[in-house]
């Protein structure tokens, strides 16, 4: 590309983001393909971004992150994008659920999962989502009852990522059914425990090498220790981790639209039609700029909301600002990037075709981009 803008970075961000290019380069994007046909789980790249410290990278050094922030994890998220999608998401997942147990588990509960999670030898889920309760986690109906011994877990979870897979999941329920949203409390669910079933994986649209499926929990017993944090407190501490999570899935869309710009750019240049390229008009060099210009907008605002983060400031406007725009440009570039590609855009096989697939759940995911501006109004108008 004859322009590409260059974020002001440290140089620790600066190493990541050119280990993660190598990286993406040489093991993602050749067999991205091929992981969107058959859906495979690619363990094998989980555990080299393992070694690479790509896992866990806003976690503290002293519980076995690197400790790097979460404009750096922004930058990571990007360059996992423009790659493919279903890694990226992996990423943000053990980010979050490493973020809950560096800050909220005991040594013990972050020896027996955190360390194993960030060295890829776990797999972990992310259980909030139930039939009755998306956008609204208020609703959930997953409940934990006390018991002689501990609690006993019973419910039902729907399009839990990782769920096909997890060697344990990071579960919200109900401990005190009178208290409402005081009280939810977490629990780490050990896919081993009798009750503990795994439902049939869902066949998805776009991000297809990224588990998704049911989770059910059949007065599954747990021991005192499975209690994640303060009884009661789980809602706040899955909030909590949300502006991360909003940051991380922005982070991915923009690197959706770099890769349908860097694939539309090579393909208006050979593309010909009237004895021209098709980069020779105008009405494709304008969607390329439309392209360019929404990809360059969408990080300025993820980064803005990530450095208000690493400085210690509550930034979930920001962060709901910039999953909300860098989503909505996922989905109209790539689309975009199909019309240039025309015919063959439609084609399945074609990068483009998948970049679609794979952006639309971006507006979904982590809150959709309705509740993102339900929260930007909200703060808008207090």
């Amino acid at each position: 590309m004859a322009y590409t803008f260059e974020p002001p970075l440290n140089d620790v961000q600066r190493m990541i983001r050119e280990s993660a290019h190598v990286f993406v380069n040489e093991k993602v994007r050749p067999i991205a393909a091929e992981l969107d046909e058959t859906e495979r789980y690619p363990a094998e790249l989980y555990q080299e971004m393992a070694q690479l410290g790509m896992l866990g990278l806003t976690v503290p050094e002293a519980h076995g992150g690197v400790g790097a922030g979460a404009l750096a994890y922004a930058v990571l998220m990007e360059e996992l994008g423009r790659g493919y999608a279903s890694v990226a998401d992996q990423c943000g997942l053990v980010e979050l659920v490493g973020s809950l147990l560096s800050e909220h588990g005991t040594p013990e509960q972050r020896e027996r999962y955190l360390t194993p999670l960030l060295r890829g030898e776990k797999r972990c889920a992310y259980a909030i989502t139930e039939a009755g309760a998306g956008s609204d986690v208020s609703g959930i109906r997953c409940t934990a009852t006390r018991t002689d011994s501990g609690w006993s877990l019973s419910g039902e979870k729907l399009w839990i990522h990782n769920a096909p897979v997890a060697d344990f999941a990071v579960v919200l329920a109900r401990s005190d059914i009178e208290l409402g949203k005081r009280g939810m409390s977490i629990f780490i669910v050990d896919r081993d425990l009798p009750g503990y079933t795994a439902g049939p994986r869902e066949h998805k649209m776009g991000q297809r090498a990224s588990p998704l499926g049911p989770l059910s929990f059949d007065a599954v017993p747990l021991a005192e220790d499975a209690l994640l944090g303060t009884q009661g407190q789980g809602f706040k501490m899955m909030m909590s981790v949300l502006d991360k999570g909003r940051v991380g899935i922005a982070s991915l869309a923009v690197g959706i639209v770099r890769a349908a710009l860097e694939a539309s750019i090579d393909y208006a240049r050979i593309r010909r039609q009237f004895d021209q390229p098709i980069a020779g008009f105008q009405a494709v060099q304008w969607m390329l700029a439309d392209m360019a210009k929404a990809a360059h907008a969408a990080r300025l605002m993820v980064h803005a909301a990530a450095d208000k983060m690493d400085r210690g400031e509550r930034a979930s406007v920001e962060a709901s600002m910039a999953k909300c725009f860098a989503g909505d440009a996922a989905v109209e570039h790539t689309a975009n990037a199909i019309q240039i590609h025309g015919g063959m855009g439609y084609t399945r096989g074609i990068e483009v075709e998948r970049l679609y697939r794979d952006a639309k759940i971006t507006q979904i995911y982590e809150g959709t981009n309705q509740i993102q501006r339900m929260i930007i109004a909200r703060a808008l108008l207090s």
